[in-house]
């Protein structure tokens, strides 16, 4: 070892390159260390921006999309504690009437609803929810509305029907409802869009294609979005979720890395303003097990490599649901 580094400091070009590729190890640790360090304060220490700041309590609205089942459902409990009057808006008449009188009964607050099907595009749903809108001083929009696959499935084997839904819905939804909400937001110059995301648009995944090029797309309209609107007082996020307790992911049990809804909501309106695990501008992976996972993805191995997992991981997912249709088959 003396020798080597006897050699080193005799030859002048040895020892400079050393000491620059020292300090390029020591600046890469010190960065890696420092997103860590700032991803555990965000999750354990530092306070996110409060509800209040967006009308809690004051008679604003707040605006969720597919907001009768999971995710959605769980953002108008929470926000109706908090003293949002609450805009529900999803596809079935029925389900929208239930909650709405729950959350009334519950939390003092007003409800109005809007039964609409997202996968249909049409045009005059759109105008009056607009006018419904209107009508209302919002304060939140949730961005939750959003379809998948059935099961992962190949692009070339998808059905077209599944393609344009999974289009119209997860795009071409959130970006004509986000559009509705800005004119009374800008205005004010405050608001706060949440834009519900996941990880397969941090990592692509093959057999579900089309979804994860959607969420993609959602990053990065979030982000673009984000900085057009920071100069009028409007806060964008972008809320990567991995896996949560819910009908659209199947999952019926929860893990450390799989919560529920309630304590995911919950993360992510503690949060408001935090990055999280998250790297990208205006992103955000609040719940902590979540925003480790972001973290190591962000900064562990290659984007092959996760891409890769990805793979692995819907090929067998695929199998075991291929195999579930034909005992079903079977028993028909």
């Amino acid at each position: 070892m003396s020798c080597i580094l006897q050699t080193i400091s005799d030859d002048k070009a040895l020892l400079a390159a050393t000491i620059c590729f020292g300090v390029i190890g020591a600046l890469f640790t010190a960065a890696k260390t420092y997103s860590f360090v700032r991803m555990l304060l965000d999750m354990l220490v530092i306070p996110g921006i409060s509800l209040s700041k967006f009308g809690a309590g004051k008679g604003s609205w707040a605006v969720i999309t597919g907001a009768t089942d999971g995710i959605g459902k769980e953002f108008a409990y929470q926000l109706a504690k908090k003293k949002f009057n609450i805009l529900l808006v999803s596809r079935t008449e029925s389900k929208l009437q239930a909650l709405a009188g729950e959350l009334e009964q519950s939390n003092g607050i007003q409800t109005k609803t809007y039964a609409m099907d997202f996968t249909q595009g049409n045009q005059s749903d759109y105008s009056n929810l607009g006018k419904l809108i209107d009508s209302i001083e919002v304060g939140i929009l949730v961005n939750n509305v959003g379809t998948n696959h059935d099961i992962p499935t190949p692009f070339a084997e998808e059905s077209d029907e599944t393609i344009a839904n999974i289009v119209e819905v997860n795009i071409n939804g959130t970006l004509k409802t986000t559009k509705l909400v800005l004119p009374q937001m800008k205005a004010r110059r405050s608001g706060l869009i949440l834009n519900l995301g996941s990880f397969s648009g941090l990592v692509a995944t093959p057999y579900l294609s089309v979804y994860s090029a959607g969420k993609a797309f959602l990053s990065t309209w979030s982000q673009a979005l984000g900085m057009e609107l920071a100069r009028d007082g409007i806060v964008v996020e972008h809320i990567n979720t991995y896996f949560v307790v819910s009908a659209m992911s199947k999952i019926r049990r929860p893990t450390f890395l799989i919560p529920t809804t309630k304590p995911y909501v919950a993360s992510v309106l503690s949060k408001i303003g935090l990055s999280g695990g998250s790297s990208t501008p205006y992103g955000s992976t609040p719940y902590f097990s979540h925003a480790l996972i972001n973290w190591l993805i962000d900064n562990l191995f290659t984007t092959t490599f996760w891409v890769k997992q990805n793979n692995a991981i819907q090929t067998d997912i695929r199998k075991r649901a291929l195999r579930k249709r034909e005992r079903e088959a079977k028993q028909q």
